[in-house]
């Protein structure tokens, strides 16, 4: 498709489903079976929604919130809410009713659309509480649907839609680029989410630059396996927009849980994921293989270092190396590319830093894996690592139609259609980060010889001692992870003497240590024994033995608990929240210094 000349997404939606038509375009695991929507489907459905939405009291520019696990009924109201003009406002399914009512009263939501009994139950609580919210369209209504919000079963709305008059693609018709398409709420690392602004050209932008990117690989039919939260626009962008852009399959895995199996009946051509999943998948096809021991083991090893000395130092390889290198990827490599489908061309990781060795290390097994950088203000994806030349200390350079320059002080600045229009309701946060058209991204980074761009870490999440040394915690904490004992850390020492941590023991590691020393309770109770600590006091003695004096941790605590969404430490894309882990550990991390 022509991206530039493309209007608005619905119109692109609404051109794949005429194109395309019986073609299954998403699909979804029920009872036990992979059950498809075509693209004639997904259209028609669309459109039918979108009147309904429009007889709802729906005018161009009205919020919508949507509030759904992954599932095709996801893509078809993100959509619909779109084509009858409206501005779709993806909630996270982990939001409490607060975080609903938050962002449906930010936006002053007109209606809302949900799924499950609960969430629609979770979000209705909250819709009833913010004036104007009228109406709640749900597939499964919440048990008491009485009081001022109207609520409407998806089945009846869709019917609605078949009988209401078709104002909808004349809407459609006069959609332009700059229009404004989605509200997606930051995750909060740091505080408060704020609503970014994203308008229809910037995500088809997105799209242009993941084509350029990707049609490297040989772009045909592809199957896209979608697990991170659509409310995120890492996935709103590379793991729904994009996928329909390009007439892919998208299947909705059944759980993070389920990743596993799903990757093997599923088959993908691409992935999209974030750093977390990719260091949980290292671990366990490490240990695994350290479980099989003997000539497996040795083989996998083997595997592993001729295929780090490929990527690093090629020329070095002997003889010996480069003739047992085919074989190895007969006897090791395949085997690894089979726990992923098979049929894998590219794993795309995004949403954070991804640590180097953890990229080497899916590079020597034979797997292509690009690294991209973005956030959400750019719709989100800035930058990627192209197929023919991956650098994994990088984020790879710009993607077309996107400029990047470094600001005096280090700070990464992005210019282009992706750039967001605003913060909403926020215009002192808006004018703040983006000036003179250029995102201030918060970033620090450089740019090398090849234009390939490198992140040394967020300029707001330096750390500064009272020694007047910059640490920056992000390179700190990804050595400290990469311990065998060491699930999560968090470093502090701002205007402080020396560097502290909370860290999270391995819950592996922890069950090891209970059946070898016969300790009763769980493993929470293991951050009183002082064996235990020891154990993890070296872990944190090899990573310092890596690091400069002033990066170096002198004192931690053990957590009691991992970094968890549940527990509101971490984010759903799985970042650490940084300020609701200061607020937990806070006192006893300040009490170090005493």
């Amino acid at each position: 498709m022509d991206y530039r000349a493309c209007p608005n997404l619905a119109r692109m939606l609404f051109d794949q489903a005429e194109r395309l038509g019986d073609k299954p375009c998403l699909w979804a695991k029920r009872e036990g079976q992979w059950r498809a929507v075509s693209y004639r489907d997904v259209g028609a459905q669309t459109m039918q929604l979108a009147r309904t939405l429009r007889a709802l009291g729906v005018q161009p520019g009205d919020r919508v919130g949507l509030v759904a696990e992954n599932r095709p009924e996801w893509v078809i109201a993100d959509f619909a809410i779109m084509a009858a003009g409206g501005v779709s406002v993806p909630a996270y399914v982990t939001n409490t009713v607060d975080d609903h009512l938050y962002v449906l009263a930010n936006t002053a939501c007109k209606g809302v659309i949900a799924s499950t009994r609960a969430l629609a139950e979770k979000a209705l609580l909250a819709a009833r509480r913010v004036q104007g919210c009228g109406f709640m369209i749900a597939i499964e209504p919440p048990s008491a649907a009485d009081g001022p919000v109207i609520v409407q079963s998806w089945q009846d709305a869709l019917a609605r839609g078949q009988r209401e008059d078709d104002g909808v693609a004349a809407i459609v018709a006069g959609l332009g680029r700059s229009d404004l398409a989605c509200i997606i709420h930051t995750s909060g690392t740091g505080g408060q989410p704020k609503g970014v602004m994203l308008h229809h050209g910037a995500i088809l932008t997105n799209c242009l630059g993941a084509y350029h990117l990707l049609e490297q690989l040989g772009l045909g039919d592809e199957v896209f396996l979608s697990f991170l939260p659509l409310s995120h626009s890492y996935e709103h962008s590379a793991g729904e927009c994009f996928p329909l852009s390009i007439g892919a399959q998208i299947y909705f895995a059944e759980s993070v849980e389920a990743l596993s199996s799903n990757l093997i009946e599923v088959k993908p051509t691409i992935m999209t994921a974030v750093p977390r999943l990719y260091e949980t998948l290292h671990r366990r096809i490490a240990s695994g293989v350290e479980r099989q021991g003997g000539l497996k083991s040795a083989l996998f090893h083997k595997a592993l270092a001729v295929g780090r000395k490929r990527y690093e130092a090629p020329k070095s390889l002997s003889l010996v190396e480069r003739a047992i290198d085919p074989l190895l990827d007969r006897l090791v490599r395949n085997k690894v590319r089979a726990r992923f489908g098979g049929r894998l061309k590219a794993l795309v990781s995004g949403g954070a830093p991804l640590n180097y060795e953890i990229g080497l290390f899916f590079t020597a097994l034979g797997l292509t894996l690009l690294q991209g950088y973005g956030q959400t203000e750019a719709a989100p994806v800035v930058s990627a690592n192209p197929p023919g030349k991956v650098k994994l200390d990088t984020v790879g350079p710009p993607l077309v139609d996107v400029q990047v320059k470094i600001a005096e002080d280090g700070e990464i600045l992005v210019r282009g259609e992706l750039v967001m229009q605003g913060y909403w309701n926020d215009p002192e946060a808006t004018q703040a980060t983006v000036r003179d058209g250029w995102l201030h991204t918060g970033d620090v980074g450089l740019i090398d010889d090849d234009g390939y761009i490198k992140i040394t870490d967020r300029k707001k999440d330096f750390i500064k001692n009272s020694g007047g040394d910059m640490i920056a915690p992000a390179r700190v904490e990804g050595l400290l992870t990469l311990q065998p004992e060491i699930l999560q850390a968090m470093v502090h020492g701002d205007r402080r003497p020396h560097l502290v941590a909370v860290v999270v023991p391995h819950p592996d590691m922890a069950k090891a240590w209970i059946q070898a020393h016969g300790e009763a309770g769980n493993p929470a109770g293991l951050v009183d024994d002082k064996a235990f600590r020891a154990a993890i006091e070296k872990a944190i003695e090899r990573v310092n033995a890596q690091l400069s004096a002033a990066e170096r941790i002198r004192r931690f605590i053990l957590a009691r608990e991992p970094f968890t969404v549940a527990n509101e430490m971490m984010t759903p894309t799985l970042k650490v929240r940084r300020h609701k882990v200061r607020e937990i550990y806070g006192a006893a991390l300040e009490k170090l210094y005493q």
